[in-house]
């Protein structure tokens, strides 16, 4: 089951590999999610979404462009507990937020690595561009 991330649950923001210095309080609120794949009370996998006026390229952008009215969404974190959890997450989010926002764009603030580059072309994203220390993919 796909939902949103509950009180008592900010402890998970400390297995994110990606960007484990985001506090939570930076990663929820007005223009942002954080959605949780969990199967009979079992955390398989965590993805953060923020909502942005532009495509950011740093983290910096991120929290830029982030608000409550962003026509993007813009998946700069996820994790996974279990093996294909994290395809399921992401692709779980895409069709929710595709099917019940006004939003028009989805992609990601990905890092630098072949392993993100791997996941997400596998996934069906396309490739935007690389930068300093980033990378993003879009999903359609």
């Amino acid at each position: 089951m796909l939902r949103k991330i509950r009180n008592g649950e900010e402890h998970l923001i400390a297995n994110d590999p990606v960007r484990p210095h985001i506090p939570f309080t930076e990663r929820v609120g007005p223009g942002h999610d954080i959605f949780v794949l969990d199967e009979d009370d079992k955390i398989r996998a965590v993805i953060c979404v923020a909502y942005c006026t532009d495509i950011p390229t740093n983290e910096d952008e991120l929290k830029q462009f982030t608000s409550p009215r962003g026509t993007s969404a813009v998946f700069y974190t996820v994790w996974s507990y279990d093996k294909g959890a994290g395809r399921q997450i992401v692709n779980e989010v895409f069709d929710l937020l595709k099917s019940e926002t006004g939003l028009y764009r989805f992609v990601t603030l990905s890092p630098l690595t072949e392993m993100a580059r791997k996941f997400h072309i596998s996934n069906g994203a396309k490739f935007l561009k690389a930068y300093d220390d980033c990378q993003n993919f879009e999903y359609e």
